[in-house]
C-alpha cells in the first residue's frame, strides 16, 4: 500500500466516528432528534483544552494534548463507545482499546508514536496526559449539563428507572445529586480535585451554561 492509500485508509476508518453516536446518551434515553457523535465529543475536548490553556497558566504542550485527545478515541472505531453500564472492567477496556488503536494505525509510519500517546493518556503520568484526561471527562460532563439545561435529559424519566437502581447511582443520589449532570460531575469530582480543576467543575455544576451565549 502506498502513502496516499495509507492516508485515505486511515481517514475513511477514523471518520466513521462522525456517525458513531455516543452510547451513554442512548443509555440515558435522551429526548433529542440529534445526539452527539464520538467525533463531536473529540472536537469538544479539543476546544475545551484550547480554551483552558488560553486562560490558565498550565505550562503544558497544548499541541501534544490535542493530538492525544484525538488519537486516544480511535479505538472506538472497532470497540464502540463503552460505558460504565457495559460492565467491562477498565483493564479489559484498555487491552481491547490498545489492540484497536494498533489495528487502525497498522502500516502507518507514526504508528508507534501514536500508540505511545494513547498509553501515555491512559497512564496519566505526564502533565499533558493528566490535563487531557480531565478535559475528556469534563467535556462529557459539560455536554450532559447542556442536555439537562435544554430538558433533553431527565433523571425522573420512566425509561431511566432501571439506572436509578444501580448501586453507584444510588450512592451519588444519596450524596445530594439532583440531576443527571450532577451525577456525572460528582462521579468525576475526585479526578478534578486531584488535578486542581474543582473550581471549573463546580462552575459547570452551579451555572446555566446556555445563558453564556446570550
Amino acid at each position: 500500500m502506498n502513502k496516499i492509500e495509507k492516508v485515505f485508509k486511515f481517514y475513511v476508518l477514523a471518520t466513521e466516528l462522525k456517525d458513531t453516536i455516543r452510547k451513554g446518551w442512548k443509555d440515558w434515553n435522551i429526548s433529542r432528534n440529534r445526539i452527539e457523535s464520538v467525533a463531536e465529543h473529540i472536537y469538544g475536548t479539543c476546544i475545551l483544552a484550547i480554551a483552558i490553556d488560553s486562560e490558565y497558566e498550565l505550562d503544558i504542550d497544548i499541541k501534544k494534548v490535542v493530538l492525544m485527545l484525538v488519537i486516544h478515541e480511535l479505538e472506538e472505531v472497532y470497540i464502540g463507545d463503552i460505558t460504565p453500564f457495559d460492565r467491562i472492567t477498565c483493564e479489559e477496556k484498555r487491552v481491547k482499546g490498545k489492540e484497536a488503536v494498533e489495528k487502525i494505525l497498522d502500516g502507518m509510519l507514526k504508528k508507534e508514536e501514536y500508540v505511545n500517546l494513547t498509553e501515555e493518556f491512559n497512564n496519566m503520568l505526564t502533565k499533558e496526559a493528566k490535563f487531557a484526561k480531565v478535559c475528556d471527562k469534563l467535556e462529557c460532563d459539560i455536554q450532559c449539563k447542556l442536555y439537562c439545561e435544554e430538558d433533553s435529559l431527565q433523571l425522573n424519566k420512566k425509561e431511566n428507572e432501571q439506572w436509578l437502581k444501580d448501586k453507584r447511582i444510588e450512592e451519588l443520589l444519596n450524596h445530594g445529586s439532583k440531576s443527571i449532570a450532577d451525577l456525572f460531575i460528582e462521579k468525576d469530582m475526585l479526578l478534578f480535585e486531584q488535578n486542581n480543576f474543582k473550581e471549573i467543575a463546580n462552575f459547570v455544576k452551579d451555572n446555566n451554561l446556555l445563558k453564556l451565549k446570550e
